[in-house]
């Protein structure tokens, strides 16, 4: 007993005594430091390109890979003495983001020449890679390290599956990096050639699709045993996007980041792991590995249970209240009148602002019939060409780049800015491509931020305005506002400008300052950079601010989702508006067929006809049959066109019913008489070609 009490005070004296100290060993006195151990140095190899193509010419001719082999053994063996065989200075410190330091003539040139040698010396590299790896350098990081990581990344060997088990670990190691020494890895890869680049984000592609779909005879471990390869895999995909995006122009389109393999895997349990912040791994941490169609498809489910959980509410509130159950309050109604389609849709919108997340479903007054989806797309087209007009104020057309703008005349009433918002919104919601022509500032301001604030009065779409962005919209202003940038006279006694503009809209000029006592401030060679950027920044931000303010929050009112976090704006308008790339084959293999067959001869015709137009006219003949010159996101496949008979005479042209996406044509003889009339037709279509 007594022994049990002295051991508990004990216990509790010990608790009371001050923690032992923790410290880094820094903090010791410096004469009972430990010495940090000195880097490594690199051995001297002499071997150039010259050298290593000649071994190899005699290796080809006489058969004996001895000496190509020795040295394959001796370069791959060792962080050490990668660089020292592919370093152009041994002694060169190399340790800025400018400059890598690595003899890229000598590591392309040994790494086209190993694929031809045999298979003994190609094993020979994996080999020595595995064992770099395992003999790599404990103590502190150098650049030399960093520079072995990003010659032996490139190594083509990795482009076949059983090379894979050594790519995945030789990634892991990689991304075990610090940040710091990440950023000097997604600098040095923008230096890499554009072909080599590209072919790395394909070998890393690649291996994350044998991962997402296993083959029992790629001869790889099992997935259980591999789980760790596509996190990894995916953190160094991200820095090679990372150098992409820091390169102008970017390497590669942003598209080739895609997996299309994504598309064949449901997605939904890692977006909601995502969006709990969850520890586990989440392709939605790196949104540009997602294609668009698996944006579409997460915003779609997304979409479809608010959607649910917006009809449930209604239906719960109407039961708990014992009033009757009415089919329409799991739909978003809308009746309008054609002949007051903009008031009535307005007011319809306003009315109906909690039941925007419901199925949408439109009635024309008068009319009968039931929305399938064709008044839908009815009500959408002839409520954008009504707001579109030039002539109506609300947005102005630029007939340089195509696309229109928002106007600064209206900015009394931004109702109807919001009406528009709304309708993008709706569209996306609903999956209807719209065929609007926005510049592709307009949707990275619609993603600033991609989330709508809380605080409505806080500053929204307010997105750095450049030169660039101004080109897309007025390409003749953006020329020159370079020209005034580039000019090496004196601006101010040549050009005599000040930081006072003018602007005309509606036949009406009025000036703006662009900063305060404008009028007053001559723009000379010192202050012209200031000057354009808040010309620039004028006409995209501030003279239109509560006009697109009004458009974000109206877009946003329907598509509050976390899901707009993972898209580019690129991405936002192939949603809204569809792809500019067409497959017309795409759309022939699912095109449906009423009153013809598939073998019918005017059908054959006419499918040869139309993937024999250039691509303006195709785009022509889109619009004609579709109202929208562009493909849905996944491609024209998508699209089910249906081609009708028409029993009438010949002489005719073909009709279009683009809210069934429906072309109707009399059976022509010839197609010789088929591509006349049809080119007619498209060629001579007005606004939408509705009917």
């Amino acid at each position: 007993m007594r022994t049990s009490l002295s051991s508990d005070l004990g216990m509790r004296r010990a608790l009371q005594l001050p923690p032992l100290s923790r410290g880094p060993v820094l903090t010791l006195p410096p004469e009972v430091r430990a010495p940090l151990p000195l880097p490594p140095t690199l051995p001297l190899r002499t071997k150039t390109t010259a050298d290593f193509q000649e071994d190899m010419r005699l290796s080809l001719s006489s058969g004996d890979w001895r000496p190509v082999k020795a040295f394959f053994l001796m370069t791959f063996s060792s962080f050490l003495e990668v660089n020292a065989a592919f370093k152009r200075e041994a002694n060169g410190a190399f340790d800025t983001i400018d400059d890598s330091g690595v003899n890229t003539e000598f590591v392309y040139a040994v790494y086209d020449a190993l694929l031809n040698t045999p298979p003994d010396v190609q094993k020979s590299v994996l080999k020595g890679i595995i064992n770099s790896l395992l003999r790599e350098w404990k103590g502190p990081r150098t650049k030399d390290d960093l520079r072995a990581y990003l010659i032996l990344l490139q190594n083509p060997q990795f482009s076949v599956s059983s090379a894979f088990v050594v790519f995945a670990h030789l990634l892991r190691s990689a991304s075990s990096l610090t940040d710091a020494d990440h950023h000097y890895l997604i600098h040095w890869l923008t230096s890499v050639p554009p072909r080599r680049f590209v072919q790395l984000v394909q070998r890393i592609l690649h291996l994350i699709s044998t991962r997402l779909v296993p083959c029992d005879r790629d001869g790889l471990p099992p997935p259980a045993k591999t789980s760790w390869w596509i996190p990894t895999a995916t953190k160094i995909l991200s820095l090679l996007n990372a150098a992409n995006s820091l390169s102008s122009p970017a390497i590669m389109s942003f598209t080739e980041f895609y997996s299309v393999s994504l598309e064949q895997v449901d997605i939904m349990e890692q977006y909601r792991s995502w969006q709990l912040h969850g520890p586990r791994f989440s392709f939605c941490q790196y949104p540009f590995i997602l294609s668009s169609v698996v944006k579409k498809a997460i915003l779609q489910r997304d979409s479809e249970l608010q959607m649910i959980r917006e009809a449930r509410n209604s239906l719960v509130t109407k039961v708990s209240r014992r009033q009757r159950v009415d089919v329409n309050i799991l739909f978003l109604n809308i009746k309008v009148r054609r002949s007051q389609l903009l008031q009535d849709s307005l007011e319809e919108l306003s009315r109906k602002r909690s039941d925007l997340k419901k199925k949408l479903r439109v009635t024309f007054v008068g009319e009968a019939g039931l929305d399938r989806g064709g008044l839908t797309k009815e009500w959408f087209l002839l409520l954008l060409r009504h707001v579109f007009q030039p002539d109506y104020g609300m947005f102005t057309y630029q007939k340089d780049s195509r696309c229109h703008w928002f106007s600064s005349w209206k900015s009394d009433n931004c109702s109807e800015f919001r009406l528009v918002g709304i309708l993008m919104g709706l569209a996306v919601y609903n999956s209807i491509a719209l065929d609007v022509h926005f510049p592709l500032y307009c949707y990275r301001k619609l993603l600033t931020p991609p989330t709508a604030p809380c605080d409505q009065n806080a500053p929204v779409g307010i997105a750095t305005a450049t030169l660039d962005d101004l080109r897309q919209i007025m390409p003749d202003l953006a020329k020159g506002l370079g020209e005034l940038l580039s000019y090496e006279g004196n601006v101010e006694e040549d050009f005599y400008l000040n930081f006072q503009v003018l602007q005309e809209e509606m036949g009406v000029v009025r000036s703006f300052n662009l900063k305060p006592g404008g009028d007053k401030i001559p723009v000379n060679n010192h202050n012209r950079k200031e000057f354009v950027q808040l010309y620039t920044d004028h006409l995209l931000n501030r003279c239109v601010s509560r006009q697109f303010a009004a458009f974000y929050h109206g877009f946003h009112s329907v598509c509050a989702s976390n899901a707009l976090m993972l898209l580019r704006c690129e991405e936002v308008e192939v949603l809204v508006c569809g792809s500019p790339d067409l497959d017309m084959t795409a759309l022939q293999r699912a095109a449906q067929y009423e009153g013809f067959t598939e073998t019918d001869p005017t059908v054959r015709a006419f499918w040869e006809v139309v993937l024999a137009l250039p691509l303006e006219m195709q785009r022509k003949l889109l619009r004609f049959a579709t109202g929208s010159d562009r493909a849905p996101v996944g491609g024209l496949a998508g699209l089910r066109l249906k081609v009708s008979r028409m029993d009438v005479s010949t002489d005719w042209l073909p009709v279009s019913h683009t809210c069934f996406n429906q072309i109707c044509l009399p059976p022509y003889r010839s197609r010789k008489a088929l591509r006349h009339k049809l080119t007619i037709a498209i060629s001579n279509a007005e606004g939408f070609g509705l009917e």
